[in-house]
């Protein structure tokens, strides 16, 4: 091939990177990164694949603060190219397959973000929805949820929130949030389960902008609303100081202070949360736990262990209503959200399958963990309604021993015991 030929044939190359380049994770990485990945794709004319396949592993290495397989950039590379590519994926799988280890360093900072910005406006749609990631292919309570903020400022790692919203660091209140819970219609005769933590955290805004005054008013006034909030905030004061009904459910997702330093980035410490939910179960009020992702990590055992026992010894298991297991799982775009924000986090270090369109654990390491935990609550097994969030059947099955034929039952099984237990704390408490 002549000089000429050759000069026409890169330059075109030159610009087909350029195009697919734009359509991977490319120019999310570092510039000593991308420099050493052009080299490589001018050198072996990587496809649109390779080159995406190769970004995400490199943002891989990055989030979990591991070093990179040396990238020359060195105009004499000798390398096949097959072999180039499969020394980058080999370290990677290395990685991927051993459990995750957060003892021999600091805590993953997050990313810095610019300060968020408080807004209120009108929200168009509707108030009132459905857990997000709900499926007919896992055991699903058919959560009914009320949004009256979009987005959160807690910076969890593995937050599935931020892939509903756009890259704004706005959090938006609804405005009218109070007249459209009061124009909610609703059945008189039927029992609602509903939950105010989906689309941003319940607690952690306390009053503002009159939500939970409204909420309370809500649940006064519908009997038949089991109405929860889920938090990792500690911000109790407004509850504490409100005669709120017993059909007010106040939850706490946990995870062991380990896990809370490295991936739960500006959420309230074990130890605050814990505290919180003393404080509302000591005024004869429902509690719930959520462990919810549970992590696979190296110490995992010990950790959960010993919350559970915090748990245990803390808390009258009457006055909780329920204990709910779960392991990180992911749908498409929060896995790719992760890596273009850059996020330093190791939950993407662990062998991702796909089941039902979402992306978790496989099911011998599932069952693994959540055994064991249930396990630690024994003695609590005929007191509290414990359930699997977004698992299928076969893993009910190996750790109950029992699943749900429908997610129907499921979701009148819960209803039914957590009106067992506010009929309870009106009549003995």
């Amino acid at each position: 091939m002549n000089s000429k030929k050759l000069k026409k044939n890169e330059t075109a190359y030159i610009e087909k990177f350029a195009t697919m380049a734009a359509q991977t994770l490319f120019f999310k990485l570092e510039k000593e990164q991308q420099a050493a990945i052009r080299g490589h794709a001018y050198h072996y004319r990587l496809t649109f694949q390779e080159l995406k396949g190769l970004c995400e592993m490199v943002c891989d290495f990055s989030a979990w603060d591991e070093s990179l397989p040396m990238l020359p950039t060195s105009d004499n590379i000798t390398q096949a190219k097959d072999e180039f590519i499969a020394q980058i994926k080999q370290r990677w799988l290395q990685l991927k397959n051993r459990p995750i280890d957060y003892s021999n360093s600091s805590p993953l900072a997050p990313i810095p973000t610019n300060k968020v910005i408080l807004t209120e406006q009108e929200f168009s749609r509707t108030i009132m929805g459905r857990c997000p990631v709900a499926s007919l292919k896992t055991s699903c309570c058919n959560l009914l949820t009320l949004d009256a903020v979009e987005r959160c400022a807690f910076g969890c790692s593995y937050c599935s929130i931020q892939s509903f919203y756009n890259d704004k660091n706005e959090i938006i209140f609804d405005r009218d949030f109070k007249n459209k819970l009061a124009a909610l219609e609703l059945d008189p005769h039927t029992i609602y389960h509903i939950g105010t933590g989906q689309s941003s955290d319940s607690l952690l805004w306390g009053n503002r902008g009159g939500i939970l005054e409204a909420l309370i008013e809500f649940a006064h006034q519908h009997p038949n609303v089991i109405l929860e909030f889920k938090s990792k905030s500690s911000n109790i004061d407004f509850l504490l100081k409100s005669n709120y009904p017993p059909n007010i459910i106040c939850t706490w997702s946990l995870n062991p202070q380990i896990i809370i330093d490295n991936e739960e980035h500006l959420t309230a410490p074990l130890k605050e949360r814990l505290t919180a939910a003393h404080a509302i179960s000591s005024r004869n009020r429902l509690v719930g736990f959520h462990f919810h992702p549970i992590i696979y990590y190296r110490g995992w055992e010990e950790d959960y262990s010993q919350l559970a026992e915090q748990i245990k010894h803390r808390f009258d298991p009457r006055l909780i209503a329920m204990i709910s297991l779960g392991t990180l799982t992911y749908i498409r775009p929060v896995i790719q959200k992760i890596r273009a924000n850059r996020v330093k986090t190791k939950l993407l270090q662990i062998p991702l399958e796909e089941c039902a369109g979402k992306f978790s654990y496989p099911d011998e390491t599932k069952i693994k963990i959540m055994r064991h935990l249930y396990s630690q609550f024994s003695e609590w097994h005929q007191q509290i309604f414990f359930y699997l969030c977004m698992e299928n059947k076969n893993v009910w099955e190996k750790i109950f021993h029992y699943s749900y034929e429908n997610n129907e039952i499921f979701e009148t099984a819960m209803k039914k015991n957590y009106q067992k237990k506010i009929t309870e704390i009106e009549s003995v408490f």
